[in-house]
């Protein structure tokens, strides 16, 4: 919706028109009193003035215009947004070891590895958190902060799509997982403090062990959701023929299972797609985003445009008023040197 924020300025408009009429021009009075003997010349005279001064005062009134207008604050109001009450602070972990390059999972009857997957479900996921604080973690070999708590979800999204195998390492850090997303969660004071892990193996490295990890989360009051990755079953060839194999053996159920347990989470287990995108259903059920708060209308100003256009004839109109003074000067120089020439031209005798 267009409106005007300072909507009395448009009553200056009329002002030059009045100053006009109320006080007018010395010359203007005192040409009513002359009397004109030859009036065809002088009406001649005044009429190309006046035609010379129309384009200067139309100008002169469109300027005007539009810095009264540009006065006025014109601006656009957009639809209304929701503004939640209450989001939460939500951080997803994100396995990155070796294991995760298992291609074990499908998308589309296509096999893809298991964090091709996990980007896949998580980008549908992220998006409907509106309202929602997110960070993303990456560990291996151990834990690095890849985005910090942010409302920024498409920054998230992006992060997440351009993370890649091996590039924290090839071992799992569980305990560091969990240990920074309890660290970044102590610096907000009020927030619903939620932690999702996603891995595929038990933990290998790190500097602290997931035990210790899980008394600090308990402590800070951090809820956390575990979710194991893998297929348990798949076939592979090999000079032996075909054979199915478990590709999750290495996957640590018991400890992802007491860490949820314990701070109030759940535990879920993703053998294929169709179950991860189940379970990020459930964890919108589970920690449902903000319900809606208060209204608020994006406000556009669009002052700078009748501003703009003012300027614009303004400098238009100074440059060709240069322009022309320049070349009624030329003119002015080469006459006398015409004169000359046209005085020392020889005359003819009587």
């Amino acid at each position: 919706m267009f409106e005007f924020a300072w909507v009395w300025v448009l009553l200056i408009l009329p002002l030059p028109l009045l100053i006009y009429f109320m006080f007018p021009s010395k010359a203007k009075s005192e040409s009513a009193a002359l009397l004109v003997p030859n009036y065809l010349k002088v009406h001649s005279h005044s009429t190309k003035s006046l035609k010379k001064s129309t384009p200067r005062l139309f100008l002169a009134t469109l300027i005007w215009c539009c810095l009264v207008l540009a006065a006025a604050r014109p601006q656009w109001l957009g639809e209304p947004v929701s503004i939640p009450n209450e989001g939460r602070d939500l951080m997803i972990a994100v396995d990155l070891s070796g294991s995760m390059k298992q291609d074990d999972m499908r998308i589309n009857g296509r096999a893809v590895n298991r964090l091709v997957m996990t980007k896949y479900v998580l980008r549908e996921f992220i998006k409907r958190r509106v309202g929602d604080r997110l960070g993303l973690i990456l560990f291996a070999d151990t834990a690095y902060l890849q985005a910090p708590l942010t409302f920024d979800r498409d920054t998230v999204k992006t992060l997440l799509d351009e993370s890649v195998l091996g590039l924290v390492g090839d071992r799992t850090a569980i305990g560091d997982a969990i240990g920074l997303a309890v660290k970044r969660f102590d610096d907000k004071e009020e927030s619903n403090r939620v932690l999702i892990l996603l891995t595929d193996g038990r933990n290998t490295a790190g500097n602290i062990t997931p035990e210790q990890a899980n008394e600090l989360a308990i402590d800070k009051g951090v809820t956390i959701y575990t979710i194991g990755l893998g297929a348990e079953e798949q076939e592979i060839s090999s000079v032996f023929g075909r054979r199915t194999i478990n590709p999750s053996q290495d996957l640590d159920e018991r400890l992802l299972i007491e860490v949820a347990r314990s701070t109030g989470g759940q535990y879920f287990r993703a053998r294929d797609t169709q179950e991860l995108e189940a379970i990020y259903q459930t964890l919108d059920r589970l920690e449902p985003v903000a319900g809606e708060g208060q209204k608020l209308r994006p406000l556009t100003a669009l002052f700078y445009l009748p501003l703009g256009i003012a300027v614009m004839i303004s400098a238009l109109y100074a440059l060709f008023y240069l322009l022309k003074q320049v070349f009624s000067n030329l003119q002015k120089s080469n006459l006398p040197s015409t004169q000359s020439n046209i005085s020392s031209a020889p005359r003819g005798h009587k």
